[in-house]
């Protein structure tokens, strides 16, 4: 899985992340994720899929995720916003500091990859 570091100057700063961000006005989702991992990791999306939506109230503001699983893109990843970047094991996803509205994230990550597994039934 890959991860990003999210600048200390900003909400959750210091945790580690899944790339994305806002969706703009008039713009649909899956527009808005080609157009993130452009623009901070420089590749193209291909292929993505729902994996799941999360809505996360952290008191000051409330988060609304919708996750994709990139099924193929072109290109490598590369951080192009001064972000650290790093590939990850879904199993390790947990031993990550991440922010709340991240962890029922990787809880679907950790049982996709699970039930993908030869021999998980």
């Amino acid at each position: 899985m890959l991860v990003q570091l999210r600048h200390v100057d900003t909400h959750q700063g210091g945790l580690w992340e899944f790339p994305g961000g806002k969706v703009d006005p008039g713009e649909g989702s899956v527009d808005a994720l080609a157009r993130e991992w452009r623009e901070e990791l420089g590749v193209e999306v291909l292929d993505a899929k729902p994996l799941t939506r999360v809505t996360h109230d952290y008191g000051d503001r409330i988060i609304d995720l919708e996750v994709f699983e990139m099924r193929s893109v072109r290109g490598s990843p590369r951080s192009l916003e001064g972000q650290a970047t790093q590939w990850v094991e879904a199993a390790a996803l947990g031993a990550l500091p991440m922010p709340a509205a991240d962890l029922p994230v990787v809880q679907a990550l950790v049982k996709a990859k699970t039930a993908g597994s030869p021999g998980s039934g």
